[in-house]
């Protein structure tokens, strides 16, 4: 029995592949390099059209880990969402909507909010077609 092959890579891996690619290397220099087969390299690379996938990063618009930190110190030393958001030059919705995500209880937790979309990105969805088998077995029969 032969052993089962994985053909993902790791984060540094896959740098290093659409490094190399964009460098002109071979498939099988890249492969050679990464110790997978020319053929798996090219199915990673043909899955992404051979267009190297954009940097994941956060919104300029979403709030730094430094602001969460002063709206917490701002709502524990009793100031207003208003004189915050000012200090922050932000709009009052944001620092509101960021104590409400945060449910009042800023000075624990500044991390709290912003792991939960970042993580959720990543969720496994269910596909339709399990989404209605499964909703068709909960009936009555």
């Amino acid at each position: 029995m032969t052993p089962a092959r994985r053909w993902k890579l790791s984060a540094i891996q896959r740098t290093e592949l659409w490094g190399r690619w964009k460098a002109g290397q071979s498939l099988h220099e890249i492969g050679r390099a990464l110790g997978k087969s020319h053929v798996v390299i090219q199915f990673l690379l043909a899955r992404r059209g051979g267009i190297a996938p954009a940097v994941r990063r956060r919104s300029g618009r979403t709030l730094t880990l430094a602001e969460r930190e002063d709206i917490s110190r701002g709502i524990a030393s009793g100031c207003s969402i208003r004189l915050i958001a000012k200090g922050l030059q932000r709009a009052v919705s944001t620092v509101s909507r960021e104590v409400v995500a945060m449910a009042g209880d800023l000075s624990i937790e500044p991390m709290k909010p912003i792991s939960k979309p970042w993580a959720s990105g990543f969720a496994a969805k269910l596909c339709l077609l399990a989404l209605h088998t499964k909703a068709a077995g909960d009936g009555c029969e």
